[in-house]
């Protein structure tokens, strides 16, 4: 190691400038074509696909969409799992936000509700995708999607009017 640090100090400068020109490798007009091309469906800023397009296989629909005996069987799960140990029971919001208003800051449509449960979701919404079998995600969803929107809500919607 005894004379090395002479080479290290004349190659800092060098260092800096490569770090320095890293982030200018594209013009302003090539991000702005990047920005106008970005597809209107989405809608936040994770799970963007390659080329903003899902792959085939990426397509999700629930296959119990309206079938009560899976509601309560969701409904079961959701206080198994303490879901309402955040959301409230009832999923009408606690310490979590309530899954009853029908606004969803991540998309209310059964595979984005999928997803959150999934993969989680920032500040606190933990990713159950290791711990719950995508039929009990499932289960999961379609309780949601039953609950009634209450009538009197009180905070205002993460959707733009």
């Amino acid at each position: 190691m005894k004379g090395y640090g002479h080479r290290l100090v004349a190659a800092l400068p060098l260092l800096a400038l490569g770090a320095a020109a890293c982030g200018q490798a594209e013009g302003p007009a090539q991000r702005q074509d990047q920005q106008q091309t970005a597809p209107p469906s989405v809608r936040y800023e994770t799970h963007v696909a390659a080329g903003g397009l899902p792959p085939p296989g990426a397509d999700l629909r629930n296959p119990h969409k309206g079938d009560k005996k899976t509601v309560e069987a969701g409904a079961g799960l959701f206080a198994s799992m303490n879901c309402d140990g955040c959301h409230g029971g009832g999923a009408v919001g606690w310490v979590g936000p309530s899954l009853a208003d029908g606004r969803w800051r991540y998309g209310g449509a059964d595979d984005e509700i999928y997803q959150s449960i999934y993969y989680g979701r920032p500040k606190g919404m933990p990713a159950f995708g290791g711990v719950l079998p995508s039929d009990a995600i499932w289960m999961l969803v379609t309780y949601l999607q039953s609950l009634p929107v209450p009538a009197g809500v009180p905070t205002q919607s993460w959707e733009k009017p």
